[in-house]
């Protein structure tokens, strides 16, 4: 048999195959454990009350520019609905406002105002501390190793 037909089964799953399912071992479980721990640090941090919704809108704002609010949606991974419900929020402290479109008169664009350039900034600042923070249980080499694995689940 050649080594290319071999399925290397992670051993939850094959735990789990076997009749032994172990909540502790599964992907799911953990992500969400890490998660829960990240956004403990991300609360207790964040500046403005900032949401994690709310700062990736502004961040990603901060890094594209101006652009329309369903393709901000679409660069953060939020459905048209609760998109429109972080720009109406973050809109309604005066960190963003509706600017006609460059590319296109017909659609309006979302722009971090003077205000929501300067708080992203400083959110930015922090939620580098909050990452360092998040990670901190880890060696340098676990750390590149985690953000890398992530960014090939996603």
């Amino acid at each position: 048999m050649r080594a290319e037909n071999l399925k290397v089964v992670p051993p939850a799953v094959e735990a789990a195959q076997s009749g032994r399912y172990v909540l502790d071992d599964q992907v799911g479980f953990l992500l969400r454990v890490a998660m829960q721990r990240h956004t403990a640090i991300f609360m207790s941090r964040i500046i403005e009350g900032l949401t994690q919704t709310q700062f990736a809108a502004l961040a990603k704002l901060y890094e594209v520019g101006p652009c329309s609010q369903n393709h901000l949606g679409r660069l953060i991974y939020l459905d048209a609905a609760t998109i429109k419900g972080v720009v109406d929020r973050i809109s309604a402290r005066g960190f963003v406002t509706a600017l006609n479109d460059p590319r296109d008169r017909r659609r309006r664009a979302v722009a971090l105002t003077e205000r929501g350039r300067q708080v992203t900034e400083a959110a930015m600042r922090v939620a580098a501390e909050i990452t360092v923070a998040t990670l901190s249980p880890l060696t340098k080499e676990e750390q590149q190793a985690v953000v890398k694995l992530l960014k090939k689940l996603g």
